[in-house]
């Protein structure tokens, strides 16, 4: 595939010869300086990340490295928690929930603080930090600004913001280049000998900082926890001026009447991932390294090169919608253009905004080669992040990737699979303590230094299906990319789980299923009938579906790879054995647990026992009508309230049950503009940041990017038995989408499909066969399908949909004939 590198108009805006303009559905516009954090301009190249302040007086640019991990290697496997296993499974097969709750708290959770409950930064599981802060500090701060205008430009990856002063136009560009490794922020004036500023490094603790031939270094060494030095860092600051004199101090820069100046960060770690157990060299002879070969390349030629890398990811997919709200919007601030929405106005270009942002921000965070990004993506300016940033395993890691195969950025999926490898090497050992099983196990949250024991409290910390859920991750990529090589790399993984499944799952006393034990249906509470709450429990809905996903996924694979014949078998008996899904006699809805407890609470977030229907694919409209209608009711049972990533979840549940109307009504409470400084909590609501960052709250980075795959559930779908590829399957009735574009969506089996519709009706499908399968979508009878010479291919018509077959590397327009 070929991707437009940089176009006359992009190069003109990026190198400051045109005038600022924006596109609507590309554009984050700013009215003011960011007050917080979170109405900061987010910019990153997969391991270095920027938040840009926009502040005319003094600048603040919070500088990330995705390895700033305090904390290390530690062995929280609990030596004897083994022995006790049995006697907590015998209570939970006697009914006697709260003591076996009891027991796990006592004896069947981690060795020693765990996460320290979400405030790791100083214990062993540590916490991603902040590497500081870049400043600049303008001398003229006395003088009115006029003009101000800043945007990030997310189809270029760059924030650029301009303003008058003192009669004098002042121009910052900033990037985070990829090719350079390195944060560019470029000053320009429009009349020579006119900027003057000074510019340092900032971190408030574990850091020195000095001025060393002309750059700014800073360096230290986080925390390692029990008293132990941890990651090492280092970052360099490189100031170019153009004209004027540069003085040096201490720990700081200062320009005086130059006449642009460009700004240069490095910034590495001695994290050797993912063999974290043995660190890396010194990382400042790296950053210098990076800086020195950054300052050799011209201005313009560092734009062209980054803007040629970003936009082979960015070019590839892109939806829009062909309403006439853009001239109404175009000079809105993007916090003025949610609360329009609210009121009721029509900007269907924010949907593609949103979903062009979520696609920008898994570039931005994830890179081939590098770490996943976390809770926060890689963008933080703590350093006790909340919830430590860490890997939830039980949601929020495998949503940060939901939309990386279908919006065709399967490249930026790969640091998930090197979690899972990691965690799959160091769940051996979890799998043999606590369960006394072969294979490997991870349970709700990780950390980059292997952590797969048990959470610290048995109410959140005991689900054992935490690895398999992002294990699923490596089935769904085969699934999109057909890729048998990849296949056989991970097979072993995904078998490692299949194994610990085949020697954990017991039979429950009811209805002889084989069900796991202990676990919990992720943070979530039931009522027994004297009133007691508890969490513990055997089979909870979301384990028996995660189990079957896995386990068929561990059964096609070997089918696939033609291995393990003997091994398949074993696992046929297992799948007709697992605990099925049930309907609730008591609400209709899919039953949360093995029993029909009372939920504790009706509106939690966590809507778990839909994990059949999304992500996975068991309960579908056509496939399976009566669970598809009990996951309608569970959902109006829980409501249209949640944390961010909660209401992101549910744009995906009702895109998958075809309800298009409901899917947008929950992206536009996801749109619901949210406050830095307003007093919310996880239980009173959600929203989306100035800078279009998700509202947990906290900042989570899995609403953006849970939503983005929503998004593209309303317009594609390939899921279920037979992977049909299903056009505009959620496509709301109002009116502002009735027509539109979408570029470069990915369906199962190796298909990119770029197709238009009028008055909600498909037009023309251009259909891109990567891997030559045989082609299944829903269209008219009538349609034609030809081949690039335009040649008709022959094609069959049946079960309301056209099948015809594909030769690799080949794309297909289906003329829809109405």
């Amino acid at each position: 595939m070929k991707f437009k590198i940089i176009s006359t108009i992009q190069a003109a805006l990026l190198l400051g010869t045109c005038p600022l303009f924006a596109q609507s559905d590309v554009t984050i516009r700013f009215k003011e300086p960011a007050k917080h954090f979170t109405a900061a301009a987010p910019l990153g190249n997969g391991r270095i990340g920027a938040m840009v302040f926009g502040n005319t007086n003094s600048e603040r640019i919070v500088l990330n490295e995705i390895s700033m991990w305090s904390g290390g290697v530690e062995d929280a496997d609990s030596k004897e928690a083994g022995k006790y296993l049995p006697e907590i499974q015998q209570l939970l097969l006697q009914g006697k929930n709260i003591e076996a709750q009891k027991m796990l708290q006592q004896y069947f959770i981690c060795k020693g603080p765990g996460s320290g409950y979400g405030n790791g930064a100083n214990v062993k599981f540590g916490c991603y930090q902040t590497l500081g802060d870049l400043f600049i500090h303008w001398k003229d701060t006395v003088s009115a600004v006029r003009n101000y205008q800043w945007q990030l430009r997310v189809d270029s990856a760059v924030a650029r913001l301009s303003w008058e002063r003192g009669g004098h136009h002042y121009r910052e560009e900033v990037l985070v280049s990829a090719p350079q490794q390195v944060v560019i922020i470029r000053l320009v004036a429009d009349k020579p000998g006119t900027l003057s500023f000074s510019t340092g490094l900032y971190r408030k603790e574990r850091a020195t900082i000095k001025v060393v031939n002309g750059q700014v270094q800073m360096n230290g060494a986080l925390n390692g926890g029990n008293g132990d030095e941890g990651v090492k860092y280092a970052a360099v600051l490189k100031v170019l001026p153009k004209g004027g004199t540069q003085v040096q101090h201490n720990d700081q820069i200062e320009i005086n009447n130059a006449d642009e100046c460009l700004l240069m960060v490095a910034m590495r770690t001695n994290m050797n991932w993912p063999k974290v157990e043995t660190p890396g060299p010194d990382p400042m002879p790296q950053a210098l390294t990076d800086i020195s070969k950054a300052v050799a390349i011209t201005w313009p030629a560092l734009v062209q090169a980054h803007v040629k890398d970003y936009t082979t990811y960015f070019n590839r997919c892109r939806i829009s919608f062909d309403d006439n709200s853009n001239d109404a919007v175009k000079n809105l601030a993007t916090t003025e253009r949610l609360q329009r929405l609210q009121e009721g106005g029509k900007d269907a270009s924010l949907v593609s905004l949103y979903f062009n942002f979520g696609r920008y921000l898994l570039i931005s965070s994830s890179r081939k080669g590098g770490m996943p990004a976390n809770l926060q993506g890689l963008w933080a300016e703590e350093y006790q992040t909340p919830w430590n940033g860490d890997y939830h395993l039980d949601i929020n890691v495998e949503m940060n990737y939901w939309p990386a195969e279908v919006t065709n950025l399967a490249d930026c999926h790969q640091p998930l699979f090197t979690l899972v490898e990691q965690m799959a090497r160091y769940g051996q050992h979890t799998a043999k303590v606590y369960y006394k099983a072969d294979g490997w196990v991870s349970h709700v949250i990780s950390n980059p230094w292997g952590f797969t024991s048990p959470g610290e409290g048995a109410d959140w910390g005991s689900t054992s299906t935490g690895g398999a859920w992002a294990a699923t991750h490596l089935w769904k990529h085969y699934q999109y990319t057909n890729d048998k090589k990849f296949l056989q790399e991970v097979y072993p993984v995904m078998k490692g789980l299949a194994k610990f499944y085949k020697d954990v799952l017991i039979t429950e006393p009811v209805h002889h299923w084989l069900v796991t034990a202990p676990s919990n249906s992720p943070e979530n509470a039931y009522v027994l009938p004297d009133g007691q709450q508890g969490q513990t429990c055997m089979g909870p809905t979301i384990d028996m579906q995660i189990c079957r996903d896995i386990l068929n996924a561990n059964l096609a694979a070997a089918e696939i790879l033609n291995t393990d014949k003997s091994w398949c078998d074993s696992l046929k008996n297992i799948l007709v054995r697992l605990a099925p899904d049930q309907i609730s006699p008591t609400t209709g809805g899919v039953q949360e647990w093995l029993e029909d407890y009372k939920e504790a609470d009706p509106h939690h977030r966590h809507i778990s026992p839909l994990y059949g229907l999304y992500p996975y694919d068991e309960i579908t409209p056509w496939d399976t009508p009566e669970l598809a209608a009990a996951a309608e009711k569970t959902l109006n049972r829980r409501g249209d309230g949640g944390t961010g990533w909660s209401r992101a979840w549910k744009i995906a549940f009702w895109s998958r049950l075809g309800n298009g109307d409901h899917a947008y009504k929950m992206l536009t409470a996801l749109l619901v503009p949210a406050s830095a400084t307003s007093e919310i909590s996880m239980n009173s609501g959600a929203g989306t940041y100035a800078n279009l960052f998700c509202a947990h709250p906290p900042f989570q980075i899995d609403g953006n990017l849970g939503a983005t795959a929503g998004i593209a559930e309303m317009l594609l779908q390939s899921h279920g038995k037979e992977n049909v590829i299903r056009l505009l399957p959620a496509l709301p009735a109002n009116a502002q989408f009735a027509a539109g574009t979408a570029k470069g969506l990915c369906a199962i089996n190796g298909f990119v499909v770029d197709f238009t519709w009028k008055n909600k009706i498909i037009q023309q499908t251009n259909i891109l066969s990567n891997n030559g399968a045989l082609c299944k979508i829903i269209l008219p009878e009538t349609s034609v399908v030809k081949d690039r010479s335009g040649v008709v291919i022959p094609h069959q018509y049946k079960n309301g949909m056209i099948v015809f077959n594909t030769k690799r590397g080949m794309t297909y327009q289906v003329a829809v004939r109405h």
